[in-house]
């Protein structure tokens, strides 16, 4: 892939998904993320509302920001199919390793 394609405001904002992640009971405030991200505050704000506007993160009453529940849900819709895909290998491996009689 060309770097020509490659935009750093939106690669910020999908790193930012990332830092929230594991912050979703106290959040984690705006400026402990523009520190731990190397960027301005201004910039932390601005990628917080899009990501806000998106769906994909939301901020507490305490003014500290978490991963919106739909982050959340993709999330754990992943850990079911990977569970029902388990089930599935299980089920064909008890097939083939029972010996007809």
């Amino acid at each position: 892939m060309s770097e020509r394609y490659i935009n750093e405001a939106q690669q910020r904002a999908l790193k930012l998904i990332f830092r929230l992640a594991g912050h979703e009971i106290e959040g984690i405030a705006p400026s402990e993320l523009a520190a731990a991200m190397r960027t301005s505050p201004s910039n932390m704000t601005r990628d917080l509302a899009n990501l806000k506007e998106a769906g994909w993160a939301e901020p507490l009453d305490t003014g500290r920001w978490r991963l919106a529940p739909k982050a959340v849900q993709i999330s754990l819709a992943a850990g079911t199919a990977f569970s029902r895909a388990q089930d599935r290998l299980d089920e064909t491996r008890q097939r083939y390793s029972t010996h007809p009689r």
